[in-house]
């Protein structure tokens, strides 16, 4: 087994150049080829250490693939290599237009099933989030190449309130479809 693979950072262990730009696909055909080497299951019969190592191993894979496969997770991870601490718990956006943007937001999605063609609506808003994460994430690229960090984090700040958009309207589309499927 390989030990270098719990002293390398996600982007070497997935040969991934460092960069918020990844190829998702790149990144599971990885993924697959260090799991086949590094699976329990190859260790079943192995000493006590090997079995162990085998499971850091994979937790170590996992944590990456997850990682580089979300917009906010690798764009923290980036930072992180930078020596940046970055905590979403902690950290919020202070544009006062952007929050307001937001609340609005929330309103729309509390209401949406009162109003006529609320899947119609949904998926309009669905797109407004992806074009939104889009330029946000556009924006941590230039300011994470420019080494303007703190202008990086404030990309992050925002892309979280997209993200955890994106999640409410896929949950709210997912009701309404069950509810008329009963």
């Amino acid at each position: 087994m390989s030990e270098e693979i719990l002293t390398s950072n996600f982007f070497e262990l997935f040969g991934l150049p460092v960069s918020y730009r990844v190829d998702l696909n790149q990144v599971q055909q990885r993924y697959m080829v260090l799991q086949k080497q590094v699976h329990p299951d190859n260790f079943a019969n192995g000493s006590d250490q090997e079995k162990r190592i085998s499971m850091q191993q994979t937790s170590w894979i996992n944590e990456a693939k997850a990682t580089l496969e979300d917009p906010v997770a690798r764009a923290i991870y980036l930072l992180g290599l930078k020596d940046i601490d970055f905590s979403l718990e902690n950290e919020t956006t202070m544009d006062a237009g952007f929050l307001m943007q937001q609340l609005e937001m929330r309103e729309r999605l509390e209401n949406i099933q009162s109003e006529s063609e609320p899947l119609d609506r949904l998926e309009g808003m669905a797109e407004e989030v992806k074009a939104a994460a889009t330029v946000m994430m556009d924006g941590f690229v230039k300011s994470f190449e420019d080494e303007r960090l703190d202008e990086a984090r404030e990309w992050i700040r925002k892309l979280q309130f997209m993200q955890k958009a994106k999640k409410e309207i896929n949950t709210l589309i997912g009701d309404i479809e069950d509810e008329l499927m009963s």
